[in-house]
């Protein structure tokens, strides 16, 4: 896992080398992603909420580690942050990074469908 750079909403040059080229299956990866990241957001914030460090590195590892792999660097970012201070039980820190995370997952949103109109 290469996070090539943490402000970038999108690396569509690693979405494309990992599929291929193949917009379809672009499409379909990026969907993916944004609805199990936006899976993950309720349950980082209970973990968050419950003092939970070890369920909410868990849960930011596994999501960092998918939106890495598929480009979307600044949200992979977040979750590095947000797995870091869980590990230190910052868990006030954590909530302002879930908040921040949300946001990178809505700019991601837009990404994808500009992406799917291009």
């Amino acid at each position: 896992m290469v996070i090539r750079d943490a402000g970038t909403v999108l690396d569509r040059e690693q979405l494309r080398d990992i599929t291929l080229n193949d917009e379809e299956l672009m499409r379909e990866i990026l969907t993916a992603l944004i609805d199990d990241t936006s899976r993950q957001i309720p349950l980082l914030e209970m973990a968050i909420r419950e003092g939970d460090s070890q369920r909410c590195m868990r849960l930011a590892h596994y999501s960092k580690g998918a939106c890495a792999n598929v480009g979307a660097a600044a949200a992979a970012a977040v979750l590095k942050t947000i797995e870091h201070q869980a590990a230190s039980r910052e868990f006030q820190e954590c909530s302002q990074s879930l908040s921040a995370l949300v946001t990178e997952v809505d700019r991601l949103r837009s990404e994808a469908q500009g992406f799917a109109d291009a």
